[in-house]
């Protein structure tokens, strides 16, 4: 969905270039030189674009729910570890990137959605996601986010990253979290206290080609998402009038559950001991949150999370 915006805006900008409009995108690269840090400073979000009403048509289409489990005080910092990635993250998107469902329910908390540095390179389509609430998933722009004095700030990472998306098949449970540790450091040096989150439906939307690991086609996959950067799945759903192909994902319900704080004192050099054990309590709530809420979404009894 993002790539093909993504594509949309690189073609618009390359026609500027090329027509008679070239001045309007040398004025625009002049913008971007300027503006380039913007998304590690907290971005630019619009209450306008975020209140767009295709927004709610949008979250209706599956339909996106976001569940409350516990209370978040905005007098702290949060940082939320989403998961799983799938291949469109719509529930991540839907809920912390549109109004009025997060605020409606964590009133006070600002939510901003990390997502991988390369899509602020794109000209135009950096100031749309930006004005949804997205900023970049690097290291200076967690630090911005969850350094404001006060509290009131929720920094919302995918932990799986692109490569946990060549895992969303239909019925997976597959979390590449075992060695995600950089989440759990940033919580400690900045006194964040921790939040799973865990989507039921996220890996419902889309089929994908059939790419066991050790399999040519994960293989080219995985070395692919090494040099760019971004994971390739191979995947399709449903057709606008029709079910039996196309890349319209299928109406499958999502409900993102958002569990209870782990509490995080601040310290600002963590030992690898600190952080494991730290990470070793976020696994342990984060497979307790799922199997407390599985039931409700249709996941059988006997099957459980995954943890790669």
């Amino acid at each position: 969905f993002l790539s093909l915006i993504a594509e949309f805006c690189c073609g618009f900008f390359v026609i500027l270039i090329l027509g008679n409009f070239w001045f309007l995108a040398v004025l625009y690269l002049l913008w971007l030189y300027l503006d380039w840090e913007t998304p590690c400073a907290g971005g630019r979000r619009s209450q306008w674009v975020r209140s767009w009403t295709v927004w709610k048509y949008f979250r209706e289409y599956f339909p996106i729910h976001l569940i409350k489990t516990s209370e978040l005080n905005p007098n702290h910092n949060y940082l939320l570890g989403f998961h799983p990635h799938g291949v469109l993250v719509a529930g991540a998107f839907g809920n912390f990137c549109t109004d009025p469902t997060f605020k409606n329910l964590f009133p006070g908390l600002t939510p901003y959605l990390h997502i991988m540095p390369i899509w602020f390179g794109c000209p135009f389509f950096r100031e749309y996601i930006m004005s949804a609430g997205m900023v970049s998933a690097s290291k200076e722009s967690v630090s911005y986010v969850l350094n404001n004095e006060g509290g009131g700030h929720a920094s919302i990472i995918v932990i799986g990253g692109a490569e946990e998306s060549l895992n969303a098949h239909p019925g997976s449970l597959t979390l590449n979290i075992l060695k995600r540790k950089g989440f759990i450091k940033m919580a400690l040096k900045h006194g964040a206290h921790l939040v799973p989150v865990f989507s039921f439906g996220e890996n419902e939307l889309f089929k994908q080609v059939a790419n066991p690991k050790g399999s040519w086609l994960r293989n080219v996959q995985e070395k692919l998402q090494k040099i760019m950067g971004f994971a390739l799945p191979l995947f399709h759903a449903r057709g606008v009038f029709q079910y039996s192909f196309g890349l319209i994902p299928y109406r499958q319900p999502i409900h993102t559950v958002v569990g209870s704080p782990i509490p995080v004192k601040q310290n600002l050099n963590p030992t690898t001991e600190e952080i494991d054990q730290l990470h070793t309590l976020y696994l342990q709530k984060l497979k307790k949150l799922f199997e407390e809420h599985k039931s409700n979404y249709g996941i059988p009894e006997h099957k459980s999370l995954i943890f790669e």
